[in-house]
């Protein structure tokens, strides 16, 4: 099979190979259904793997997950792991919303009993928690100070600051802290925009979602994780919003001017990186950590957020709410890692753009409730068909660096999608199925159309055949807030 001058050959179970040639450094090897492949070869996103393969101090492969469609520089869907020595670090390989994640919340609650209150849901989703472009303000504006706090300790700050428990930061990945962040590597400009952004949703494809557990794949982990059918969960997707924009932006101008400075060329100006180690390596590592801490403070606000508001719009008590988090599951990060590279432990720094951690059991970095299983994963589907939760796996730590997708992925752009849909249309098929949703703007729910996006079954499917994560529930939409 060819794609281009490009031979690209079966790898196994739902994987191909792109063999290396050219100025490729390593191999690619992306993850898909033989069924997916005719779409997937429409994107340049294929041509973007290629040139993630000649970055210097790439190890094993270039990867994508099959959610993988066309982005800045390197696809969305992408993994790359670096050399710390001789490798590189590439804002382009983390992407402009660092850290954007997932929190999958179980309750109590049964879908009987709040069936005739969704609307009443969303419309308390929306009060208490802001969303849009430009949204401000859902607790208060921070100063610099806290500001610095924040962009320090992640989690543990919205937990010091009556947002959630510690529990809560034992359930999330990284447990919600980069240790290497470092405030004063970000600009002023990054700082201000995030003063009063904390606790907000945003715009695009983020979302605060209500949904009910409507299939058990894996009944004996669903079991551990007190999860079953008709169970109400909620999730929760947003990331660093203005603040880990303007990280990414700042650096990224900065890399472009520096990259005559090194002895190797990129073959794409959007894939502008610099050496890991280098003194703007570095500095770029210490920001992108900062604004990862902001991302899981924000998200652990906004699950807080939604927490009260369904105690008070259902009348009932935190103990009969059972509100609790499962796991947050981050995308559209850096991290260094140990991963085994020729029989030997190596100390790598692995890209994660809109691919998540996948990690199989007895990984020193899960909590002692996870060690044993893996970790779970989420993926979400688009707002008007199902999401599911997984668990990580051992292969998946030789397969991908312990990765896997995270989510649907589009199939359309944003731009597309506003041409040929119209709000009256998307609001009415959603309410058809049976979903509430709301939107700070009209062309929002139009741009996420349930049509822009890859069918997550097929995407799933590739997932769990690949053997990067096994399911464990599916959940479908009851009432969804978009920005």
């Amino acid at each position: 099979m060819k794609y281009g001058k490009y031979e690209i050959e079966n790898d196994g179970q739902a994987t191909w190979k792109i063999l290396q040639r050219d100025n490729m450094r390593v191999p690619a090897r992306f993850f898909a259904l033989e069924s997916m492949l005719s779409q997937i070869y429409r994107d340049n996103a294929i041509k973007q793997i290629i040139n993630v393969a000649t970055l210097p101090g790439i190890k094993k492969y270039a990867l994508a997950m099959p959610d993988i469609h066309y982005g800045y520089g390197f696809p969305i869907g992408g993994v790359a792991a670096f050399d710390l020595d001789e490798g590189v670090i590439s804002p382009g390989g983390v992407g402009y919303d660092i850290n954007c994640g997932v929190r999958f919340c179980r309750t109590n609650l049964k879908y009987a009993e709040i069936k005739s209150k969704i609307k009443n849901i969303i419309t308390r989703f929306y009060q208490s928690v802001p969303s849009g472009v430009g949204s401000h303000n859902a607790i208060r504006k921070l100063n610099m100070k806290e500001l610095n706090k924040v962009l320090s300790e992640g989690s543990e700050w919205a937990v010091n600051n009556g947002f959630g428990d510690a529990a809560d930061i034992q359930s999330t990945e990284n447990y919600g802290k980069m240790d290497k962040a470092d405030p004063a590597k970000l600009s002023n400009r990054a700082k201000e925009r995030g003063l009063n952004q904390l606790g907000t949703l945003g715009s695009g494809n983020h979302f605060l979602e209500i949904g009910v557990i409507d299939k058990i794949l894996n009944k004996k982990v669903a079991n551990e994780f007190g999860l079953e059918e008709e169970q109400v969960i909620v999730m929760v997707h947003t990331g660093s919003r203005g603040l880990g924009y303007q990280v990414c932006d700042d650096y990224l101008h900065r890399m472009v001017k520096e990259q005559k400075n090194y002895d190797f060329e990129v073959v794409d100006k959007q894939l502008a990186c610099a050496p890991f180690k280098s003194n703007i390596g570095s500095d770029y590592y210490q920001a992108m950590s900062a604004a990862a801490n902001y991302a899981w403070a924000n998200r652990q606000v906004i699950m807080s957020l939604a927490c009260r508001s369904l105690e008070k719009t259902l009348s009932i008590s935190p103990k009969e709410l059972g509100f609790e988090l499962i796991y947050d599951v981050c995308h559209n990060i850096a991290k260094v890692e140990k991963h085994e590279i020729d029989g030997e432990e190596t100390k790598l720094c692995v890209h994660r753009k809109g691919a998540t951690r996948s990690f199989g059991p007895q990984r020193e970095e899960l909590p002692q409730n996870y060690r044993r299983t893996g970790q779970p994963v989420i993926i979400p589907g688009d707002m008007g068909t199902y999401s599911y939760l997984l668990l990580g796996t051992k292969k998946a730590m030789k397969q991908s660096f312990g990765s896997s997708c995270h989510g649907a992925g589009r199939i359309m752009s944003r731009r597309a999608a506003s041409r040929r849909y119209n709000f009256n249309e998307v609001k009415n098929k959603l309410q058809n199925k049976g979903i509430v949703t709301y939107s700070a703007k009209k062309k929002t729910l139009v741009e996420e159309s349930p049509d822009t996006y890859k069918d997550v079954n097929q995407v799933v499917d590739a997932v769990d055949k690949a053997g990067l994560a096994k399911k464990v529930v599916r959940t479908r939409p009851l009432g969804v807030l978009k920005g």
